[in-house]
């Protein structure tokens, strides 16, 4: 991640807790290695091992998740990409997907016809 990138999302990620022992890791090494794993698609335990171990890393990803940490910090970069675009911060409408997906060719109902029955004779004998 780039000095700059980090300056924007530094004050976003949660600092160490006081008291007990101290961070093994720097927080910018845990979320370079989150991005890393999100970037490259790879499992968490395949992480090189220039990061920090791959455990560690996954605890961090788990609990920042669970505690809305990505939440706000996606909320801050929209306001701050709206803003920088000269828009209101809170977008009005939002589209999910433009695209429109047919479920069959004939739709609807007509594609939900009742079963029929076999015309074929049982040539079963008893």
């Amino acid at each position: 991640m780039s000095d700059e990138a980090w300056a924007i999302i530094e004050s976003l990620i949660p600092a160490p807790k006081p008291g007990g022992r101290p961070a093994t890791y720097r927080r910018r090494d845990i979320v370079d290695a989150i991005f890393y794993i999100k970037r490259s698609g790879c499992s968490w335990r395949m992480l090189p091992a220039d990061f920090p171990y791959w455990k560690t890393v996954y605890d961090y990803f788990r609990t920042w998740k669970q505690n809305g940490v990505y939440q706000r910090i996606n909320d801050a970069l929209r306001v701050q990409v709206r803003e920088a675009s000269g828009r209101n911060t809170m977008p009005s409408a939002g589209i999910v997907d433009s695209r429109s997906v047919k479920t069959s060719q004939k739709g609807g109902l007509q594609a939900t016809m009742a079963a029929r029955k076999s015309t074929d004779v049982s040539t079963t004998s008893s």
